[in-house]
């Protein structure tokens, strides 16, 4: 089974991505960010600790996680992020590799993880390349502004607080171009797929 990771910066068309390589090679498709969101419901491994370390005060009426208001406390506070990644990380690092192994039982031919950043030494350990879906800085914040209704503001907040794109560049082994047409996008793909270089 052929283990690819995908990342990118918002507005870089990951999600496009995603789906070209789960309808035209059958790949099974997963997300680092919601696996987060899965352990830290009710009865999974991180709720309670979570809970302990940030207060009632994050849930919602139906006992859920308000990531919003969780996000708003971790957002302001760096040592409150790093408290928070310390009980989730773990658990969603222990539950991909179990996806990982259920698919390689399933005989899927090719599993792809999403995440924000693939910089952490786990996923060097468990994937066999990592992609980078680039896209030029001002088709990015045109993309974001047509697509999301994004204003100006809002996209130079997401764009102060991702990582510098150098940062993307030195954690892959792969650069796929997505700043043009969609269709050149999945010719690399092919290439790539290919073991070629695009």
């Amino acid at each position: 089974m052929r283990k690819i990771g995908i990342t990118g910066g918002v507005g870089s068309g990951k999600s496009l991505v995603l789906v070209h390589l789960e309808r035209d090679y059958h790949a099974a498709i997963f997300q680092a960010d919601l696996i987060a969101h899965q352990v830290q419901l009710p009865g999974e491994v991180c709720y309670r600790e979570v809970l302990s370390n940030f207060g009632r005060g994050i849930l919602r009426e139906d006992g859920l996680i308000d990531r919003k208001k969780l996000g708003d406390i971790v957002f302001a506070d760096s040592g409150k992020l790093r408290l928070l990644n310390s009980i989730v990380h773990p658990a969603v690092n222990r539950r991909i590799r179990e996806i990982m192994d259920e698919e390689e039982k399933k005989e899927s031919n090719m599993f792809v993880l999403e995440a924000a950043l693939l910089t952490d030494k786990i996923y060097r350990e468990i994937l066999d390349e990592i992609w980078y879906i680039h896209v030029v800085e001002p088709v990015r914040r045109e993309r974001l502004m047509i697509s999301r209704g994004y204003s100006k503001e809002r996209i130079e907040q997401i764009f102060t607080s991702q990582p510098p794109e150098a940062v993307f560049f030195d954690a892959c082994d792969y650069v796929i171009e997505n700043s043009g047409e969609f269709e050149d996008t999945c010719r690399q793909i092919s290439l790539r797929l290919a073991g070629k270089q695009p």
